[in-house]
């Protein structure tokens, strides 16, 4: 049974409560792949507006593409050396192009762990999810990476230069199918999707028909993809006839064109579609359901979704302006939607990387390390229900969009243990390689995120705040503390002696009576039923 749906009657007008360290958090983790202590500190210093304007302004370089780092003493790439990138490299035969595929997947686990403190990677995923493809369909890895940059480079930018850009994208093009869609064989699929899940939506009064998507097929005959991975548009594959459209587009004719002009048809499209007031609420909801909850009634539809949409269509369809009135308004910050997120799995893999501080190798330094321990995180992920670049279908991972589940699909019988298996293992002993290990480190951990560690209480509350959302009664907190940092004690100072011995004296018995400590009570915090929340 789906839980309890939650609606706020709070609109867009500013928030104008208090910038707490549960706000911040609460943005933060929305915006990134969970929140570290240092950067929330860092944002609560800022306020809520210059943070917002930080956030959804990215300054940080595009990452770097990912390099070989799959040589083996069998399989060598002939083209590309160890250390240097494979992007636009030829391809090679189908081994060397599927360890190129798994190494971008290895990459951008990397780039999510590594983010760049601002929306840019969140947006990326949203965009990646939205504009659905399958890594293992596309095949070609250089066309995978150039799909992913393509939304990357434009996350935060304008809808409609999207919209135009994925169209004709390889990748897309390959996915869906649009280099075979030609005047005599016209070839639906993307047509189709355009208009049903990337731009109007299906659930309108007056939908679109069979007839549009045919109209919508046959402008988009011609694209074709060359050897170099580019797209380009052959006039003779292409459709020269009038489309025309239903009225749910005003019985819009699109004049069939000749020649090179008639990649110009694609521009028209897409201009139509963006006329449509139905687009602008459509996305609006994907960006609300993505950010804030998956329920939306006719309370929120009115208070949020249109005025949202009014916003976006006023900006010729701009992100930012969309992104901030969302982040700055008393809807946002309603206590009701702080913790109801279910976790996904990225943001459950990634965001206990990120907020326990798991220190990983430097990418570009040592990447052959770097990448196996990033491939670590791949099968994480892909084992409780998210693998990287492979959603199942174009729609994207069901639980973004199906009714009326959502994000409860992310949780179940199989997925849930393996969570906690997750978060165990990278408290216990995480991985190795080459005699590194990648695990949570309990004891900087706790000098990082805490003001007093030595003090159990403000520890405890300290570590309560980092990786629940949720607010927790204190019983909970004070039995934590009694059986696990005061081993059954009374008395605070069993775990202060504990905590200053350690610190005078670093040796082994020292450092395992905190350590074993740290390790239970990070262990139940992050198999409670709220650690599954954001």
């Amino acid at each position: 049974m789906p839980l309890s749906p939650l609606s706020s009657s709070l609109g867009l007008e500013p928030y104008q409560g208090p910038w707490t360290k549960q706000t911040t958090t609460h943005l933060l983790n929305r915006i990134l792949f969970g929140a570290k202590q240092s950067e929330i500190q860092f944002f609560l210093a800022k306020g809520l507006n210059a943070s917002v304007v930080s956030l959804i302004n990215p300054t940080a370089a595009i990452p770097a593409p990912p390099v070989n780092e799959y040589n083996t003493a069998t399989v060598i790439d002939p083209t590309v050396p160890l250390g240097t990138t494979w992007i636009n490299q030829p391809t090679g035969d189908g081994t060397i192009n599927s360890l190129r595929r798994n190494s971008f997947k290895k990459w951008l686990a990397g780039v999510m762990i590594q983010q760049d403190i601002s929306i840019r990677e969140k947006l990326t995923l949203f965009w990646a999810n939205h504009f659905g493809t399958e890594a293992d369909t596309i095949s070609n890895a250089n066309m995978l990476y150039q799909h992913h940059d393509t939304l990357r480079k434009n996350a935060t930018g304008n809808f409609k230069t999207i919209v135009k850009a994925v169209t004709i994208d390889p990748g897309m093009l390959r996915y869906l199918n649009g280099y075979l869609n030609t005047a005599s064989a016209p070839d639906e699929n993307y047509g189709r999707e355009l208009q049903e899940l990337f731009t109007v939506g299906k659930d309108n009064a007056v939908p679109y028909t069979e007839a549009d998507v045919k109209a919508a097929a046959r402008v988009l005959t011609g694209w074709r993809i060359n050897a170099s991975y580019a797209s380009y548009f052959d006039a003779t594959r292409h459709d020269t006839g009038n489309k025309q459209f239903s009225s749910y587009y005003n019985n819009k004719i699109i004049t069939g064109k000749t020649g090179q002009a008639g990649a110009s048809e694609t521009d028209e499209l897409i201009d139509m579609l963006f006329e449509k007031a139905d687009m602008a609420k459509y996305i609006c909801r994907r960006i609300y359901r993505w950010f804030v909850y998956y329920y939306i009634d006719e309370t929120i539809e009115k208070n949020i979704i249109e005025p949202l949409a009014v916003i976006f269509k006023s900006n010729n369809f701009e992100m930012k302006p969309v992104l901030s009135a969302l982040f700055n308004s008393a809807h946002f910050y309603d206590p009701i939607y702080i913790g109801c997120q279910i976790k996904s799995p990225i943001d459950h893999v990634i965001g206990t990387l990120r907020k326990a501080n798991v220190v990983f190798p430097d990418a570009l330094t040592d990447y052959a390390d770097a990448y196996a321990h990033f491939n670590n995180m791949v099968g994480q992920l892909t084992n409780i229900g998210q693998n990287l670049a492979d959603p199942p279908n174009v729609a994207g991972w069901p639980a973004y969009y199906q009714s009326p589940e959502f994000h409860e699909l992310w949780i179940n019988a199989d997925t849930l243990p393996k969570r906690n298996k997750f978060t165990d293992l990278m408290l216990e002993t995480g991985y190795t390689r080459n005699g590194r290990r990648v695990m949570i480190q309990t004891i900087p951990l706790a000098q990082a995120i805490s003001s007093n560690p030595a003090d159990p209480n403000q520890l405890i509350r300290d570590f309560f705040e980092l990786f629940i959302s949720t607010d927790i009664d204190q019983t909970t907190k004070d039995n934590l503390k009694k059986q696990i940092l005061l081993s059954g004690q009374t008395s605070d100072h069993y775990w202060t002696d504990a905590w200053n011995n350690y610190q005078s004296i670093q040796n082994t018995i020292n450092f395992n009576l905190v350590d074993s400590r740290l390790k239970a009570l990070l262990k139940y915090i992050m198999n409670l039923p709220d650690y599954q929340l954001s």
